[in-house]
């Protein structure tokens, strides 16, 4: 009896050490809290760079674990990638290139108790999954006061008499001849138009978000044909590092450049990750519905400029930069207004965009509306293709 009584004890208390093990690992649930990203590539890469920074402040900031995985092609790598993060306990999951989109759906689709996110995506707002999310900003508006800054220094150039006002061509190493890219240098087109009404640009294609040779080549194109400043939307440091060597003025993007390009380098706009991944943290965390579609700008710090390179700036450009920023924030000034460029010598008074894509990219939204074209707002990913005229493209790589 008294040896049963003994194993009966024995028992009891470890069914109490149990249920307190698990209940304090439901109490620590919070702590364990885990967080995914997939990148494209790595810290090499600018874009790259700017999530990876963001991302790790975020979850610095909040407490919660990170797990990422860097050089993840847009092909099933990226599916096998999010599994693997599944597998490894991640709440959330972030993915960064457009590319990803598809295998991130399928993912999605496979693990319906994860939260699956992605930048410049298309598809949140159609596929109507609950865990599964689109985010971008609207980096336009900063490529727009990029713009600016790139006026003001072919102006301080013209003042100067380096060439003459006709004379003021900027070039645009472009990587696709996507949407988001359209978007992006026709943003900062009107931006130096609104300040050198008679600058014009030259736009060549790379076919490659990053390849920084071929970046550089067509930099080095673009400057032979007598461009004066150069810009990107492309990821690597190829176009600045050509810029610094030839010394011409550059503005760049996703980052500052001015460790490497100290004598050409004037500013950068970016997107700031940060808040995005602070509500996309704290709405999984806290079983709050994230939005399909999320979109911020300059008012919320999703956009940003990186400090002015006063050493090679044109006078002014800070002061002329807040200004324009005050009233887009205000709603007093559009990026897109449709009284500042024309499209085959005409107005733009009206524009079908695809937002809604299909595999045929079929208009389908009018987004022409009080006279701008109304850019990420039926979607956050950009829609903006018109080719308004100043604009050359030199070649299309899609």
């Amino acid at each position: 009896m008294k040896t049963l009584r003994k194993i009966l004890a024995i028992s009891l208390s470890l069914v109490f050490a149990l249920s307190c093990f698990f209940s304090l690992a439901g109490c620590n649930k919070e702590d364990e809290f885990i967080v995914g990203f997939i990148y494209l590539h790595d810290e090499n890469s600018t874009y790259d760079l700017n999530f990876i920074e963001a991302a790790k402040k975020a979850c610095d900031e909040l407490g919660v674990k990170y797990l990422e995985k860097t050089n993840v092609p847009e092909g099933s790598e990226c599916y096998d990638a999010a599994a693997d993060l599944v597998d490894s306990g991640c709440d959330v999951i972030f993915a960064d290139s457009f590319g990803h989109e598809d295998f991130i759906i399928q993912a999605a689709k496979k693990f319906p108790e994860v939260q699956f996110c992605h930048a410049t995506g298309t598809k949140a707002h159609t596929e109507g999954l609950k865990n599964f999310h689109n985010a971008f900003a609207s980096i336009y508006e900063g490529r727009y006061l990029a713009g600016i800054a790139a006026g003001m220094k072919l102006n301080e150039m013209i003042e100067a008499g380096k060439f003459t006002a006709e004379e003021a061509k900027i070039g645009y190493v472009g990587a696709f001849t996507f949407a988001e890219v359209i978007s992006g240098y026709s943003s900062f087109y009107l931006g130096a138009k609104s300040v050198c009404p008679s600058v014009t640009m030259e736009v060549q294609f790379t076919g490659s978000w990053y390849d920084e040779t071929a970046e550089k080549e067509a930099a080095n194109l673009l400057i032979s044909r007598n461009c004066k400043l150069i810009s990107q939307h492309a990821d690597s440091w190829g176009a600045p590092t050509a810029c610094e060597e030839a010394g011409i003025p550059n503005v760049s993007y996703n980052g500052s450049t001015i460790s490497a390009c100290p004598n050409t380098f004037i500013v950068s706009s970016k997107i700031d990750w940060t808040p995005y991944f602070k509500y996309m943290i704290d709405c999984a965390k806290n079983g709050k519905e994230i939005d399909a579609d999320w979109c911020k700008g300059l008012s919320e710090g999703s956009v940003i400029l990186t400090d002015i390179n006063e050493k090679v700036a044109a006078p002014g450009t800070k002061e002329a930069i807040e200004t324009a920023k005050a009233k887009l924030i205000a709603g007093e000034l559009h990026v897109f207004d449709t009284s500042t460029f024309t499209v085959d010598g005409k107005p733009l008074t009206s524009y079908m965009a695809d937002v809604d894509t299909d595999k045929d990219y079929t208009p389908d939204t009018e987004v022409v509306a009080d006279g701008y074209f109304h850019e990420s707002e039926f979607r956050s990913a950009p829609y903006f293709n018109a080719n308004i005229d100043g604009i050359t493209l030199l070649n299309s790589k899609f």
